[in-house]
């Protein structure tokens, strides 16, 4: 069960306290840390409390300093101090300690983390022996992305969305990972939209990001291979972290072997601030475009008080079936063209329309309607030579001399993908689409800034809760920077 837990006032009560007590003997570590105190003081955790309630059963031995775990943990990551460093880190420095809000009587033991984490995540994420999958010979041109697998896995997740979405979401509410995002919507994204930082019509965007897993690659023989002399075998292996997948970096150019982030994310105008809204942990397979219609349903969930206003990508969600989505939920569309799709005309493209849409073939010659592609929104004409079998005098200048004729696509004007509501090309258009870098500044500050790259942390289960911790700091420093702390006056002494 849930043991005692102290809300937030009471925190800061004994925080300043037991400050006031060390200013005398210890004011260098006090003014050393003074940010962390800031942050932590910022830091609300009352609103976690309904979140984790239910994951404690009503008997049993109560478990103790949950929330002080959880505040230690994000302090952790301010620090940038692994967890096997961090424990004896407390015990050896008071200002740490109270700030993390422990007592000297009272310090949990590195077991407890990890309960904890365990406790938040529910995955299973131990060990497992199965077969090894050696590293894939992929070769893509550079910034291509590998493809989905399925490619009408969009649509079929669109159509589902449309026709029953109730449904859907109760699908997605079977996720390990929702306790931590509502732990990171309660405490972090509400902290910011109640002082303004994030709106309640809000424009968002959203980019993957590659994260390797700090497990080995190769894994843990459990065959006799190498007794026999053979050293390269594709035997079952013992795999550390068992959910990893192999994915491409288009970035970097190379495969890597973990998990692909996808994160959605604001930007602040007037603060210049780029804030974490919402982040999901996938296979490295997954396409953007898959990942992209999980993350915005699970997002107009977890916040139901705010509307999209519009939804900013790249062209990895340049598909019609995501238009159709954002159309359906009232979002604007600001996604970049894909190259591959924009349209190549082996044969000069038609210069001259009728009055009824007709294209007319640089011989002067009506083209023949050849009926509606439902699928990629756009009307076939043919040459009339081939489709009605008209014999003409004389052959067609730069026309197709195959049997089947010239053909031309043309769009209707209710093409969602080419006739969005903020029109291409636009200077709106082009403002919003600017909006898009606030994604990968958020990647960066999350990757880099708070080290989760260069940690040899592995598991889906720790790498999503670390990144989770890393997002709510983005958020303290966003909150510190654009609102004073009440009660803190005692540090414009030092």
């Amino acid at each position: 069960m849930l043991g005692f837990y102290r809300l937030h006032k009471d925190y800061i009560s004994f925080v300043l306290s037991e400050l006031r007590l060390l200013m005398d003997s210890r004011p260098d570590q006090i003014k050393e840390h003074k940010d962390a105190i800031i942050k932590m003081i910022m830091l609300d955790l009352d609103p976690m409390l309904p979140v984790i309630r239910t994951l404690y059963p009503s008997n049993g031995r109560p478990a103790e300093l949950q929330v002080e775990i959880f505040r230690s943990f994000i302090l952790m990551v301010h620090m940038g101090i692994p967890l096997d460093k961090w424990v004896y880190k407390l015990s050896v420095n008071p200002v740490l300690r109270i700030i993390a809000g422990f007592n000297s009587d009272k310090m949990p033991g590195t077991s407890s983390y990890y309960d904890f984490i365990n406790r938040i995540v529910p995955m299973d994420d131990r060990p497992v022996i199965k077969h090894f999958l050696p590293k894939p010979k992929i070769k893509l041109k550079k910034g291509e992305k590998l493809p989905p697998k399925n490619v009408n896995i969009v649509a079929s997740l669109v159509n589902r969305i449309i026709n029953d979405e109730m449904r859907f979401r109760r699908l997605l509410s079977r996720r390990p990972e929702r306790f931590l995002q509502k732990i990171f919507a309660r405490v972090a994204v509400d902290a910011s939209v109640n002082i303004g930082l994030v709106p309640k019509n809000v424009s968002v965007s959203g980019d993957g990001t590659c994260i390797e897993t700090g497990a080995s690659i190769y894994a843990k023989t459990v065959c006799s291979c190498r007794k026999n002399g053979i050293y390269k075998c594709n035997c079952d292996r013992k795999f550390s972290d068992p959910n990893a997948t192999w994915g491409w970096d288009s970035h970097n150019e190379k495969c890597f072997y973990g998990y692909s982030g996808f994160f959605i994310s604001t930007h602040n105008k007037e603060s210049k601030i780029d804030l974490p809204l919402y982040i999901r942990l996938l296979q490295a397979n997954r396409h953007d475009s898959v990942s992209a219609v999980f993350a915005l349903s699970e997002f107009k969930e977890m916040h139901p008080e705010l509307h999209i206003d519009t939804f900013i990508a790249d062209s990895a969600c340049d598909n019609y079936a995501t238009y159709e989505l954002l159309q359906h939920w009232d979002i604007n569309a600001v996604i970049a063209l894909n190259d591959k799709n924009k349209g190549n005309f082996k044969y000069p493209p038609p210069v001259c329309i009728t009055d009824d849409g007709v294209p007319i073939c640089p011989n002067d010659y009506e083209m023949v309607y050849n009926g509606y592609c439902k699928i990629r929104h756009r009307i076939k004409w043919r040459c009339p030579r081939s489709r009605l079998r008209i014999h003409l005098t004389e052959p067609c200048e730069g026309c197709s001399q195959s049997h089947y004729g010239r053909v031309v696509y043309t769009k209707p004007d209710w093409d969602l993908r080419f006739f969005t509501r903020i029109p291409r090309g636009t200077n709106a258009w082009k403002t919003k689409m600017k909006e898009r870098t606030a994604a990968e500044r958020v990647n960066d500050r999350i990757l880099l800034d708070y080290g989760i790259e260069r940690s040899p942390t592995r598991g889906k289960k720790r790498i999503s809760f670390f990144i989770t911790l890393a997002a709510i700091n983005i958020h303290l420093d966003a909150q510190v920077k654009v609102q004073k702390i009440n009660g803190l006056h005692f540090f414009d002494n030092f």
